[in-house]
């Protein structure tokens, strides 16, 4: 009899679902299904460029879409069998916090909310909370700097404390309307399995240390005299939260009769713990000690999994290290850019004002450029620094525009620059003894651009593998799934079996390396000059005329 898991990867934009042989790997059927509402499921504020909303309702629908699409595709294939699914994993993104009712439905289904971005999910992008996120920061190096040593010296706008003590400053009724919060990790599997008791959740480790500050070391969340010097309606949160977090290959909970009659799946499989989904695409790739995974998408997350026979180092403006976060008994650690093909999606969207078809002739021509040749160099901040600078307030840069500029080789500049913006992070990991090996690329972008996986190559210096799976994130999750259901003793056990890499390997050009160096050297120039030297504050300057 041949057995199945289901993983389901709901990212920024859409939902994904992939059903695997969990002997093999091989894939029986994937689809995927964009959220409804909203641009491509999000919904923004004309006048606050920094609000990015989803209703949760969506990510829902989306699921349904997609996995029932998928099972529809395994049905053909001889063996296939809905019965014989063992297993479900969750990766979502993070932090992506939503607030939520006693009985942990959304608040935005009431009617009361229906209309009220407040009461929707804050998406991962959202960085409405800048100020709650320099206040925590500020109130950590002075109370209890052990909480920035794990999440690289400052805490994010990006994150889930800050998100929802701003939902308080701004919205007190959604606030007060809210039993408690739920990550977007832990919302799929509460309502896959129908669970309606706070209690009963088992939150992901992933998101709880990443995000909001959890670590066992100081015995969970943030305690309550930290969180109540912020707000006192904070420190009272706390109690309506949790008390433990747990790894991905924890089952969380069973799927209900009601979602297993809606998927066409016998009730009663587990469902593993949720887990953010670049992490999980990382498992998917294949992370493990000394074998760093890149996921290239709308944004770019590095992870890693470490076993450190020693003390773990503090990395300053790496955003986080935590125990049982990628893989059960490692040390997960995650840096990134809020921006990569969000970049380049707003080259050709707004300043072009094109569409998607204008991407190949910019990359055909993009392609027929030397290193060095447009005169350009650009900062990668667009959406802000993520790390190592931990900035969000911080913007993009364009400098070396002549009046014989092309759209080409701006476009090349940008691709140069978020290949910069990485080799920023792997610096600043190896200046703290973390050995990286290998590259795996994996996302979108990876599968699709080989001009930028050249120029990452590049500039990174080292060979790029990519993963044989399109749906990397999907294949962690479904991975854990089955670890979740007791078919491996081990997520690197199950690793072992179903991650595949392709035969192409991307390797670094001699000669584009050299030129790479030099630019290299002028980026950093710009990287600290505007990131921390005397031009730091002139970004912000402007912001505020804006």
């Amino acid at each position: 009899m041949v057995e199945f898991s289901l993983g389901i990867d709901f990212g920024s934009n859409s939902a994904r679902a992939l059903i695997v042989d969990v002997a093999t790997g091989t894939e029986y059927g994937t689809a995927s299904c964009t959220y409804p509402g909203g641009t491509e499921g999000v919904y923004t504020d004309p006048s606050d460029h920094n609000l990015a909303r989803q209703n949760p309702v969506s990510y829902l629908a989306a699921m349904e879409v997609c996995v029932t699409t998928a099972l529809e595709q395994a049905r053909k294939k001889a063996g296939f069998d809905p019965a014989n699914i063992v297993g479900i994993g969750i990766d979502a993104t993070a932090s992506t916090p939503l607030p939520v009712t006693e009985t942990l439905a959304p608040l935005s289904t009431l009617p009361r909310f229906e209309n009220n971005l407040n009461a929707y999910a804050w998406m991962w992008k959202d960085h409405t909370s800048i100020q709650e996120a320099d206040a925590i920061t500020a109130a950590a190096r002075q109370r209890h700097p052990e909480y920035l040593a794990k999440c690289g010296g400052s805490y994010s706008s990006e994150w889930f404390w800050s998100k929802v003590w701003h939902c308080l400053n701004v919205d007190p009724e959604v606030f007060e309307a809210a039993h408690t919060w739920l990550d977007f990790p832990d919302f799929i599997p509460v309502a896959l399995g129908g669970v309606t008791d706070r209690a009963a959740v088992k939150p992901g480790v992933c998101a709880a240390g990443h995000k909001s500050l959890y670590c066992e070391e100081w015995g969970g969340l943030p305690d309550t005299d930290f969180l109540n010097s912020l707000s006192p309606e904070l420190a009272q949160l706390r109690s309506r939260l949790y008390e433990h977090a747990f790894p991905s290959d924890t089952v969380a909970a069973r799927l209900g009769a009601a979602w297993a009659e809606k998927l066409g799946l016998p009730a009663g499989i587990p469902i593993a713990s949720g887990t953010i989904d670049a992490h999980s695409g990382a498992v998917g790739a294949g992370v493990g000690n000394g074998r760093m995974v890149k996921i290239i998408g709308t944004s770019s997350c590095d992870i890693l999994a470490e076993k450190f026979p020693g003390e773990l180092p503090d990395i300053p403006g790496i955003c986080g290290l935590v125990d049982g976060s990628v893989l059960p008994g490692s040390i997960g650690i995650e840096a990134g850019q809020a921006a990569v093909g969000d970049i380049f999606n707003w080259f050709v969207s707004k300043v072009c004002d094109s569409d998607h078809k204008l991407f190949a002739k910019l990359g055909k021509e993009a392609a027929q450029l030397k290193p060095g040749q447009s005169g350009l160099l650009a900062l990668d901040w667009q959406n802000g620094n993520r790390n190592i600078l931990c900035d969000q307030q911080l913007t993009g840069l364009i400098l070396g525009m002549t009046l014989h500029t092309t759209q080409a080789e701006i476009f090349r500049a940008l691709l140069e620059a978020t290949a910069f913006g990485a080799k920023k992070i792997l610096d600043r990991l190896e200046e703290h003894g973390i050995v990286i090996r290998e590259i795996v690329c994996c996302g979108g972008i990876a599968e699709k651009d080989a001009l930028l996986m050249q120029i990452y190559a590049d500039i990174l210096g080292r060979k790029l593998l990519l993963s044989a799976s399109e749906q990397t994130c999907a294949l962690g999750a479904a991975i854990f799934g089955a670890v979740a259901a007791g078919r491996y003793d081990s997520t690197e056990s199950a690793q072992a079996a179903l991650c595949r890499f392709k035969d192409h390997v991307y390797e670094p050009i001699p000669e584009n390396q050299a030129v790479y160096a030099e630019l290299y050297d002028l980026y950093s120039e710009l990287h600290d000059g505007f990131g921390t030297g005397n031009h730091a504050a002139m970004m912000k300057k402007l912001i505020v005329l804006k």
